[in-house]
């Protein structure tokens, strides 16, 4: 059994919305991203909170 090596240039760990946004952003800047996270992407904390977020403005 061979041992598959993987090379990025980022690693985001956590695929809720900030993770997901960073991931996004760097992949656009031209880096191979890896993104992590434990949980399935669609049941990450900010879809579990429907609506429940706020930041100051």
């Amino acid at each position: 059994m061979a041992i598959t090596i993987r090379k990025f240039d980022a690693i985001v760990v956590g695929a809720g919305g900030s993770g997901m946004r960073a991931a996004l952003e760097l992949s656009r800047s031209g880096l191979k991203t890896a993104v992590l996270t434990k949980v399935f992407p669609t049941r990450s904390h900010t879809v579990a909170a429907q609506g429940g977020i706020a930041a100051p403005l």
